[in-house]
Formats: C-alpha cells, sequence, structure tokens
C-alpha cells in the first residue's frame, strides 16, 4: 500500500521525529501565547479541543451529530467522545509530524487513551507553573477590546477602563470573569482536574515543568530547551528551572 492509499484508509503515519506536546497551565498563566510558538516551532498543528469540537458539530459527520446532540443538550462531552473526535483529528495528514495539544487530555481516563494512540516516546508533557496570586494579580490588570478582541495589560488593577485600543481605538474594558473572586473559582476547577493529570505524568522522562513568571521570552526559550532534551537533541534544561 502507497502511502497515499494509507492516507485514503485511515492508516496515519509517523515520521521518526513526530512529537505530540501537551501544554499544562491554569488560566492566565500564558499558555496561549507559549502553545503558538511551539506549534510553529516545529511545524506541527494547534490542536485546541474547543476549537475542533466546534468544528466538528458544523461538520455533518456522525462523530459532529453526536457532538452537536451532546451540546444542544447542555450536557458535557464524555472522554470516550472527545476522544473519538481527537483521534479522528490527529488521522488528518498535517499531524504526521504530531501536535500541540491544548485542552486534552483534561482527564486520566484520556491520557489513557492517548497513550494508545500516539507513540509514548512521540510525547511530552510541559506544565506551566504559576501561583495562584499572581495570576489573579495578572487578570486584573488585563483589559480586552470589545471590537476587536485585542488584549493588554493596564497598570492600573483598579480602573474599569484603561485607555484605547491600539488597533483600533475602541475602549479597553476588564472582563466579568476576570473578577478575583471569579479568578479563584475557575483556578480551584482547573485544579481538580490537572492536578490528578499531573500525578499521572510527572514520573516519566517526557516531563518538564517551567517556572511561567519569567517573562515570556525566557518562558518559551526553557520550554524549547526541555522539549530537545526530552527528544534528545542534547540540550540541557535551563539552570534555574
Amino acid at each position: 500500500m502507497s502511502e497515499s492509499d494509507a492516507w485514503h484508509a485511515g492508516i496515519r503515519y509517523h515520521t521518526q521525529d513526530s512529537v505530540h506536546i501537551i501544554l499544562l497551565g491554569p488560566p492566565g498563566s500564558g499558555k496561549g501565547t507559549q502553545a503558538i510558538r511551539i506549534a510553529d516551532r516545529y511545524g506541527i498543528p494547534h490542536i485546541s479541543t474547543g476549537h475542533i469540537l466546534r468544528e466538528a458539530a458544523r461538520s455533518g459527520t456522525e462523530l459532529g451529530r453526536r457532538v452537536g446532540a451532546t451540546i444542544a443538550a447542555g450536557s458535557l462531552v464524555s472522554d470516550d467522545l472527545i476522544t473519538d473526535i481527537v483521534r479522528a483529528r490527529l488521522h488528518e495528514r498535517d499531524a504526521a509530524s504530531g501536535a500541540l495539544l491544548d485542552g486534552y487530555p483534561r482527564t486520566i481516563a484520556q491520557a489513557v487513551a492517548l497513550d494508545a494512540m500516539v507513540p509514548q516516546d512521540g510525547v511530552i508533557v510541559l506544565l506551566l507553573r504559576v501561583h495562584e496570586e499572581e495570576i489573579v494579580r495578572r487578570m486584573r490588570r488585563r483589559r480586552v477590546c470589545q471590537s476587536c478582541g485585542i488584549t493588554q495589560t493596564v497598570p492600573d488593577a483598579d480602573a474599569a477602563e484603561a485607555g484605547h485600543c491600539p488597533r483600533c481605538g475602541d475602549p479597553l474594558v476588564r472582563r466579568e470573569d476576570d473578577d478575583p473572586d471569579i479568578v479563584r473559582r475557575r483556578l480551584r476547577t482547573y485544579a481538580a482536574l490537572a492536578d490528578p493529570l499531573i500525578a499521572f505524568y510527572k514520573d516519566r522522562r517526557c516531563y518538564a515543568a517551567v517556572d511561567g513568571l519569567q517573562p515570556p521570552e525566557q518562558v518559551t526559550t526553557a520550554l524549547f530547551s526541555h522539549i530537545a532534551r526530552i527528544r534528545g537533541d542534547g540540550a540541557p534544561p535551563p539552570a534555574d528551572d
């Protein structure tokens, strides 16, 4: 069977250097910025479960109809269903060299399923560590443009509005879910899911944690260094990690 025929038959090929990176981190840790940089650096798709669920629901496929019915009923998408969606996404041609997984796995059951989906020696798990009160402080200083969606950090954490959008000129405002009490509730929800998942991975060679309080460029450098080390490229971990 040729490679082209194999793709059409649903058989996914992995290159020798394929890598599947799981990026973990609480809301406000800078995970979105780092996910984009990692995906760009390694030429792999950034697969967000929120995005692929929305795409699946619009696709008209059998999986899509199951997702749409679940969402319409106001129910949570089950481990089995989200795993089926991720498995289908990882069979697409652009994921032949791996993927940056954002929001999957979210539970132990999903992590076990992923182990059966992709070669374990090609999985890398990276955690951005940021203390709760630092995240609360960051969120208090975050403002968003309601017109174009750009996000800015402002010096006055207590100002409901803080200047104007540098892109379109409309006011920058605080999002309701950036209220400190709401942020703390979101962090508790995150920890309830993330702590067991971190425990599942932390003793594996593929796991590394990075201080997310560093400037973004330093966080990126540390993440790239860990990826190189885990893949066997010979780069040592950052000295301060």
